[in-house]
């Protein structure tokens, strides 16, 4: 069977809940999502090493200081869909398959 999302929805800002003809009902956290991003540039940075500590506070952008939304859902295809975020970035592509394995079962 072809995992296929019925719904989706922002759950307030915070949280994204999304049917599938499984029947599963899954939450995940904006954050998350971000987190977890697939796009070439978040692969990168995940997987460099840490950074030395500095004795500085980073600087934030204004987008970055502000909590974290989704902003936007658009397919890609019949398997995946491009998330933007609040914090400007929208590159990643979501494949349905690696959004079904996310977030934490909800019961309908």
């Amino acid at each position: 069977m072809e995992l296929r999302p019925t719904k989706i929805q922002l759950d307030g800002d915070n949280r994204l809940l999304i049917d599938w003809s499984d029947g599963q009902r899954r939450a995940i956290s904006v954050s998350e999502l971000r987190k977890v991003c697939p796009c070439a540039t978040c692969r990168e940075k995940r997987a460099q090493p840490p950074a030395a500590p500095s004795l500085g506070l980073p600087v934030l952008s204004l987008a970055e200081a502000r909590p974290l939304k989704v902003l936007g859902m658009k397919p890609v295809g019949n398997y995946a869909y491009s998330i933007e975020f609040s914090d400007g970035h929208d590159t990643g592509i979501f494949t349905l398959d690696f959004l079904h394995g996310l977030g934490s079962d909800v019961p309908a």
